[in-house]
């Protein structure tokens, strides 16, 4: 499964959630052996950045262990409102 997690950043927090989501990341994919991507959307919007964090063939209990990442991280002191979760499947893998 890939996991695509989204959520919002008030423009003055983006700079210290950078800080934060780079090395979480990092620790996240060298422990589980995942390639991890941080994206944000072009435009903010009321002052307000909309981000993704990426993680691509994720293993099972992987979602406990991002859980636990972004609270020991402290994300939620940075973040403007919840994050949200979506879960993909491969339906056809590339050669």
């Amino acid at each position: 499964m890939d996991l695509y997690i989204y959520y919002q950043v008030k423009d003055a927090d983006a700079a210290s959630l950078l800080a934060a989501v780079v090395p979480m990341q990092a620790a996240l994919g060298a422990r589980h052996g995942i390639a991890c991507q941080l994206k944000r959307r072009p435009e903010a919007r009321d002052g307000k950045q909309t981000w993704m964090e990426v993680y691509a063939a994720t293993p099972a209990g992987f979602p406990s262990a991002l859980d636990e990442a972004v609270e020991l991280a402290g994300l939620s002191a940075w973040t403007a409102g919840p994050r949200h979760t979506e879960l993909f499947m491969d339906l056809v893998t590339c050669a």
